[in-house]
């Protein structure tokens, strides 16, 4: 008798993940007409909103796309997690909201794939939310900015990913401003969808008074385990509130994801193997397939 018993749950969990890499080899992903601008916001910390700008973008980079991630966040993780450089004396966005630096002047390429590219975020940007208060045209400079430089590149780019800071002050708006689409992470825990009426709420006054283009075209749902109750309960209430925004893959809770970024690096090129990895280029290619709202 073999010793390898494939009705396991672990055989099966390995059957099923080698099933689901083969299907992503075997499938290409569309790009876009018209560049996608697409802003990562939740107001509350902790949901996996820098790692999924930067997961997502390294999948759609990986399977062809170009790529930009503007990190509009002080603490510069999205920067980090793609391995550019963001000391205090970098270029960074700061210069382009703040000091008029063109976009272009301060994008990096990332290491982790060809086509991904990044503008950094440093220390600086944390006194920005007051610089920007007697700035004329305070809400629209990172839109500006960003219209001037993909008007400006050489080659198009098919995808723009804001990160922003976990609050609603005028870096998130700038972003909101800047972007066609708004992506929402919820963790599937207690408490996911607190807070999560006002930052509608929030978007919907941009839409009224200062991006009429603006809608939130997906909910990911991450930190999902499955052997919990609770989060299955969650993936249900999320889902039944908003049934067309929401993907159907979940990112799960992963030891792999969390190691990445204090190597530079995405779990894309990390561990392109693991769960989470297989699971956020999953995700990517939901998105790519979907037209843009």
């Amino acid at each position: 008798m073999s010793s390898y018993d494939d009705t396991t749950p672990l055989a099966r969990e390995v059957a099923e993940l080698t099933r689901r890499r083969i299907a992503l080899a075997d499938s290409s992903l569309p790009v876009p007409a018209a560049t996608r601008i697409i802003t990562v916001a939740n107001q509350k910390g902790g949901v996996g909103k820098t790692t999924s700008t930067v997961n997502l973008a390294a999948a759609l980079a990986q399977a062809g796309a170009r790529v930009l991630v503007i990190d509009l966040d002080p603490q510069g993780n999205a920067s980090t997690a793609l391995g550019v450089e963001h000391r205090a004396d970098t270029p960074s966005v700061y210069d382009v909201i703040i000091g008029d630096t063109p976009m272009i002047d301060v994008v990096q390429s990332s290491p982790e794939f060809p086509g991904l590219a990044c503008i950094p975020a440093t220390i600086h940007l944390a006194g920005a939310e007051i610089e920007l208060v007697s700035l004329v045209a305070r809400e629209q400079r990172l839109r500006t900015a960003l219209e001037n430089f993909l008007d400006q590149t050489d080659e198009r780019y098919h995808y723009v990913f804001i990160d922003c800071p976990p609050s609603l002050g005028l870096l998130t708006i700038n972003a909101f401003v800047a972007a066609r689409e708004v992506l929402i992470p919820i963790q599937c825990e207690y408490y996911a969808l607190e807070g999560l009426s006002q930052l509608l709420d929030n978007i919907k006054l941009i839409q009224r008074h200062l991006n009429p283009k603006l809608a939130v075209s997906t909910i990911l749902l991450t930190m999902y385990d499955a052997r919990t109750n609770l989060a299955n309960q969650v993936v249900e209430e999320v889902r039944s509130h908003f049934p067309k925004e929401v993907l159907t893959t979940v990112i799960p809770r992963s030891v792999r994801i969390s190691e990445a970024p204090s190597y530079g690096q995405s779990v894309i090129s990390y561990d392109g193997n693991s769960p989470g990895s297989i699971s956020y280029r999953e995700a990517a290619a939901e998105i790519a397939r979907r037209s843009a709202a």
